[in-house]
């Protein structure tokens, strides 16, 4: 097995998506389509539609991952911020969004909605420099990952020209982001914070293995 053929089972399968649905049928019809054999397509997505949901959601991660360190957004921060939420968007096809969504909405699937969520809203911070080693560096992606959430869900019912309505809703969301950060700050600075801050939080750092939340990679 190689990387080579998982990225070419994920294409052909995510072909027949918008016909099948983010399921096994759709697996096994792209197995099909390059000479695959349905048992070495279960090795490559032993989840099914969750695997292929997962895969895709992480192809366009790293292409974001990509853009960021080669042409990083510039200006206010919240503008960068906003910017890297949009163009995570422009990565994806909403059919097929809509297609991971709903079988990721399935409980068995929970945790790894959440984590793949979670690995965006790392991507983005990690990709505009977030250097933060203690509780920030969970409130930062907490924060994160429900603007992405919110924002994923307004723009999958956004019918407005190019896509503005959801510009703007980020555009808001982020602001809501940000004020949380500057409250943050000005917490800090007050009288006691600091050691208040060490004796509640003083455990929590960031992880060695930032793919959380979770461990295992599908």
């Amino acid at each position: 097995m190689t990387d080579t053929d998982r990225d070419r089972l994920l294409q052909a399968a995510l072909n027949h998506v918008p016909f099948d649905g983010m399921n096994e049928r759709a697996l096994l019809a792209g197995a099909r389509d390059i000479g695959l054999s349905p048992a070495l397509a279960r090795v490559h997505f032993p989840q099914g539609g969750a695997g292929l949901a997962a895969a895709y959601h992480r192809r366009a991660d790293a292409a974001l991952r990509e853009w960021l360190e080669q042409t990083p957004p510039e200006g206010r921060f919240r503008d960068r911020v906003a910017e890297a939420v949009w163009h995570r968007l422009t990565l994806v096809d909403p059919e097929l969004v809509r297609a991971g969504a709903a079988v990721l909405a399935l409980p068995q699937n929970a945790v790894l909605a959440a984590r793949l969520v979670w690995e965006t809203a790392d991507t983005i911070w990690v990709g505009l420099g977030d250097t933060s080693e203690d509780a920030n560096w969970y409130s930062k992606r907490a924060t994160l990952s429900a603007v992405i959430s919110a924002t994923v869900l307004f723009w999958l019912g956004d019918s407005s020209e190019n896509h503005q309505e959801t510009r703007d809703f980020i555009d808001r969301r982020i602001d809501g982001v940000m004020r949380f950060e500057t409250i943050k700050s000005r917490l800090s600075k007050l009288p006691g914070a600091e050691s208040l801050g060490r004796a509640a939080f003083g455990w929590m750092r960031a992880p060695r293995d930032r793919n959380l939340p979770g461990k295992t990679r599908l």
